[in-house]
């Protein structure tokens, strides 16, 4: 299969090297100073860009009837108006927050906690994310997706990064040096505390679910998450 990587930083050149382990190509590069580029010789696109490429990395895939994944996050406002234009141009689109494997299962996992936790509100809810140094968006977009589930079965009505607003469901953000990603949730209660927690130990599990989303992609159409590609939940 022939990649094209929009966005090379630190991640583009990770899933670049696991690409090519398990028998890719990788005919396109694509980075922060690259003005044009032709998506001809692809079949597929990984989008780990910024926030401001992003939109327009994945519009164009569209346009030219490329499947694009995209790791990217900080662009999801305009989230929706990406999903149509993917329906309207009968296009194929896979986005997800973290493309760990691990992560993904994490993600089921507080899924059943927060059901299981939805009729003990004696129980606070936190969060706390650590990422490195170099990340451009606080909170990330995989602390915002475990919130999200959250709010749907606890007593807070959204997510804050200000810890002094106690009717919001707190996400503690840390930037600290080579730190690959941390997320842990939180209940506690006057009696006693439940956490669970993943922890990245390198880029290479984000790398390798994004190759294997690739893997998966070819040959279909429409809207997809990484749930798709493990068929879980």
């Amino acid at each position: 299969m022939k990649i094209g990587l929009l966005g090379y930083g630190k991640m583009g050149k990770t899933i670049e090297q696991i690409a090519l382990k398990r028998g890719h190509d990788i005919s396109l590069k694509v980075d922060k100073d690259t003005k044009n580029y032709s998506l001809e010789n692809i079949d597929v696109a990984i989008d780990f860009s910024t926030p401001e490429a992003a939109v327009a990395n994945i519009t164009n895939c569209f346009n030219h009837n490329i499947p694009v994944i995209s790791g990217t996050t900080g662009w999801l406002d305009h989230y929706d108006d990406v999903v149509a234009l993917c329906k309207e141009k009968n296009g194929t689109f896979l986005y997800a927050s973290n493309f760990s494997l691990g992560v993904n299962i994490f993600f089921e996992l507080n899924k059943i906690l927060s059901k299981l936790m939805a009729n003990l509100p004696e129980y606070d809810i936190s969060m706390e994310e650590v990422h490195h140094t170099e990340k451009l968006d606080a909170p990330s977009g995989t602390a915002i997706t475990l919130a999200e589930e959250i709010l749907k079965n606890s007593k807070y009505g959204s997510w804050t990064l200000d810890a002094a607003k106690l009717n919001d469901l707190h996400i503690n953000s840390k930037r600290i040096d080579k730190v690959p990603g941390t997320h842990e949730v939180v209940y506690k209660s006057s009696v006693d505390t439940i956490e669970i927690k993943h922890t990245a130990h390198n880029r290479d599990g984000f790398a390798l679910g994004a190759v294997i989303a690739a893997e998966w992609l070819a040959g279909k159409k429409g809207i997809f998450s990484m749930k798709d590609v493990l068929n879980i939940g």
